[in-house]
């Protein structure tokens, strides 16, 4: 199925945080994202009148974190946040070299160290995680240059639905020609 129309791009994901200037000093103050909306509302909800504020943090395409606190502590339990702790359960945004540099000595400057930081060379990119006040895990990923070569793009789009299907059968066999098999 060819699929002619697809979403423009993220607007925004949305968490719900147990503390917003918590949330807002670690997204404005360390990692760097603008605070641009903030909207303060009471809607009818799921069958109750709820009443919370929503944060929006602007990364540079336009789409944004957003945060979500209740005013009333029954539905702040309700709905979260139970952030889930697999780092396999993380937002990953795209950095360069340079931004990500930063990133790490703004969040070491702010005290934030491990285990809450870490760093994975997957061969194909670096990585840096961190773990926000909430409990979240985000991840700051800069594309090594060889990875980016348009014919190894062009082939790993060809070739996705076959690995995923090799994969499922039972061959777990590693295709990560960056990185040596583990």
């Amino acid at each position: 199925m060819t699929i002619t129309r697809r979403p423009n791009r993220l607007h925004h994901t949305a968490y719900v945080t147990k503390d917003l200037e918590a949330t807002r000093a670690f997204y404005e103050d360390v990692i760097g994202l603008p605070l641009i909306a903030t909207w303060t509302e009471a809607d009818e909800l799921f069958g109750k009148l709820r009443t919370y504020c929503h944060v929006f943090f602007e990364l540079n395409d336009g789409s944004c974190l957003a945060f979500f606190q209740f005013a009333d502590p029954a539905d702040q339990a309700e709905f979260g946040p139970d952030i889930p702790s697999s780092p396999f359960i993380h937002i990953a945004l795209h950095v360069d070299k340079d931004t990500q540099e930063a990133l790490e000595a703004r969040i070491k400057a702010a005290g934030i160290t491990e285990p809450a930081t870490y760093v994975l060379e997957h061969g194909y990119c670096r990585s840096v995680y961190v773990t926000d006040p909430n409990g979240m895990i985000l991840e700051f990923t800069y594309d090594a240059p060889e990875a980016l070569d348009p014919a190894l793009d062009a082939q790993r789009r060809a070739n996705a639905h076959a690995e995923l299907k090799r994969w499922l059968a039972g061959d777990h066999t590693n295709n990560n020609n960056f990185r040596s098999a583990a």
